[in-house]
């Protein structure tokens, strides 16, 4: 699978080498994310909470498109014990790196209005983890996914929307197994074309 992820990032980079013709967009944007795990530990459960991001994307071409970008991205989810009265967050800080291939479907990129579809793949290095007694050492230090969204433009401003799912594992410790994740982004920001 990660050899796939690989061969479509390859793949978009060479898209976006081979649109430099095209039109040239710089996207700083900030954003909020929900986080869910796919799996409960065996003894409590997790739930989202809102976390943030922070960064940009560097868009080529027109109708038919390619992104790459960075972010600094924060994440938390809840944990609550069933057999004690123990809950705790769970909070992940990171890199973000999400690659993408994209189409408006209404306006060419250029215009006050357009309508976006997309989807790629990324990559969350861990950083940071602040979880009770667990350490960044219990947690994958990188995170594959997949995802698709959309996306709106108005004038200079956009708003994206997209769904990740997760292919590695949060965990590499079975004391806390929970899955993978899959992530609800919404980020804002402001297009500067060249």
């Amino acid at each position: 699978m990660k050899n796939i992820i690989l061969s479509i990032i390859v793949f978009s980079f060479l898209f976006l080498a081979g649109n430099t013709y095209a039109q040239l967009e710089i996207k700083p944007a900030i954003g909020i994310k929900a986080t869910n795990f796919s799996e409960d530990p065996i003894d409590g459960e997790t739930s989202a909470n809102i976390g943030w991001q922070l960064g940009g994307t560097v868009s080529f071409g027109d109708k038919l498109y390619g992104e790459g970008g960075i972010f600094w991205t924060y994440k938390s989810n809840e944990y609550n014990s069933e057999t004690d009265t123990i809950t705790f967050n769970t909070e992940m800080s990171g890199i973000h790196i999400p690659v993408m291939v994209g189409y408006h479907l209404l306006g060419k990129g250029t215009g006050s209005f357009g309508l976006r579809a997309f989807g790629g793949a990324s990559v969350l290095i861990l950083t940071k983890v602040d979880a009770l007694e667990l350490t960044k050492d219990d947690f994958n230090k990188a995170s594959w996914g997949v995802f698709l969204g959309a996306g709106l433009d108005f004038s200079i401003l956009f708003l994206d929307v997209k769904y990740e799912w997760a292919l590695t594992d949060v965990s590499s410790v079975s004391s806390f197994k929970v899955g993978k994740a899959t992530t609800l982004f919404i980020n804002a920001g402001v297009r500067l074309s060249f």
